[in-house]
C-alpha cells in the first residue's frame, strides 16, 4: 500500500475593491478567480497578499482593510498531492490604474466587476472564490 503525503502551502490573496465597489478579477485557465499566491520565505501574510496583487494585477496603492477568512484546496501536481491553505484580506486602491496581467502566471484578462455583474463570475469560479465573496458581504 502506497501512502502518500500531503504538502501543505501556504498562501494570501486579496478582494480588492475599488472606489465604485467594483471588484477585481483575473481569468486564469479557463476560470475567473482572485489575485493570490504563496508565501515566500520571512515574509508575512500580508505582505504577500499585497505582493500576489500587485505582481499579478499591476495594481498598486493598496490599502489592506481587513482580514477575511481561510480556505483550503487540493490539487495534484507531478504526482504529489498539494494542499493550499489561503488568507484572504480585504484591499482597497483606485480603478485609475492599468491593469497588467502577468502572463507568466496564465492570466488572460483583468476585469473591474461590479456586484450586480457577478453573474458571469459565479457561472465560471471555484467553490473558494464564493465563499471570499460571501466573506467579503458582496452575496
Amino acid at each position: 500500500m502506497i501512502i502518500s503525503k500531503k504538502i501543505l502551502l501556504l498562501a494570501a490573496g486579496g478582494l480588492v475593491e475599488n472606489e465604485k465597489g467594483e471588484i477585481l478579477f483575473m481569468f486564469r485557465r479557463g476560470k475567473w478567480d482572485l489575485p493570490k499566491g504563496k508565501l515566500d520565505p520571512g515574509e508575512t501574510l500580508e505582505e504577500c497578499a499585497l505582493r500576489e496583487v500587485e505582481e499579478e494585477t499591476g495594481v498598486g496603492r493598496l490599502e489592506l482593510k481587513k482580514f477575511l477568512l481561510q480556505t483550503l484546496h487540493e490539487y495534484e501536481e507531478l504526482g504529489k498531492v498539494i494542499e493550499k491553505k489561503t488568507h484572504w484580506f480585504h484591499m482597497s486602491t483606485t480603478s485609475h490604474q492599468l491593469l497588467i496581467p502577468q502572463t507568466e502566471e496564465d492570466i488572460t484578462d483583468l476585469r473591474w466587476i461590479a456586484p450586480a455583474d457577478f453573474e458571469i463570475v459565479l457561472r465560471n469560479t471555484y467553490p473558494a472564490i464564493v465563499e471570499v465573496l460571501r466573506a467579503g458581504g458582496l452575496l
